[in-house]
């Protein structure tokens, strides 16, 4: 039996943001390649909230700053609490540690630099990069026996980036320490996959899988919140 999975797309949608633009190719050729039953719905991030419970997976997008940070760490949030598979790429990988950090860590004053440029440098837990990331790729080394390298299926993959913003290295051991894991570096070391070995499927990515090739074929890791949706779905 055939189970349609109810997909939010979180973000606000631009025909000027390329990974935007590439998503409803990618969506096809998952319905046609590896029929999977998805329903898409782009959900702008001023309406995306706790309303997230009805859906099978949630994917939060890049193009940041949001209209609303707000509302999209409400959507994550309600992703995490409640079991419903969770991707995050580009901007979406920030406001996932930004939403840990507050909410499981405690960190009550954690900021997004590019949301709150005023905020104390100490309270960032989403720092400016020292080298720009747009338009960027490089090579990603995924920890063995991690969720990311499994799903993936090797320690190294190439990376697309488009991004100027990353975790701050001085919260990495507060987030480890309440359960958040980073599973892919790049080259130097810097994180760049985070996951929730706890959670069914919870992965975020600061850089684009959805940048991955020619549009054609979807990323492992797309595929893999796709089937995850399709399993969701088979219990809801």
């Amino acid at each position: 039996m055939n189970h349609t999975a109810r997909i939010a797309l979180v973000g606000d949608r631009s025909d000027a943001v390329r990974s935007h633009t590439r998503i409803p190719g990618l969506l096809e050729a998952l319905r046609v390649r590896d029929g999977l039953d998805l329903d898409a719905y782009w959900i702008a991030t001023q309406d995306a909230d706790q309303g997230m419970y009805g859906f099978d997976a949630v994917w939060v997008l890049p193009g940041s700053p949001y209209r609303s940070e707000a509302k999209v760490l409400a959507a994550i949030r309600a992703a995490r609490e409640s079991g419903i598979p969770f991707l995050g790429t580009c901007g979406g990988f920030q406001h996932a540690l930004l939403e840990f950090a507050r909410n499981v860590c405690g960190l009550e004053r954690a900021a997004h630099a590019e949301n709150t440029p005023e905020a104390a440098d100490e309270d960032a837990v989403i720092v400016p990069l020292a080298c720009s990331l747009v338009g960027h790729e490089g090579i990603v080394r995924i920890t063995p026996g991690s969720r990311a390298a499994g799903l993936i299926g090797t320690d190294r993959a190439q990376a697309r980036y488009h991004c100027n913003y990353a975790a701050n290295p001085h919260y990495l051991d507060t987030l480890r320490a309440h359960g958040l894991a980073f599973t892919g570096t790049d080259e130097s070391g810097e994180v760049r996959i985070a996951e929730l070995p706890a959670h069914p499927f919870f992965l975020a990515t600061l850089f684009q899988p959805e940048l991955d090739g020619d549009g054609t074929r979807a990323h492992p890791l797309i595929t893999c919140l796709a089937e995850a949706a399709v399993d969701h779905a088979r219990t809801r």
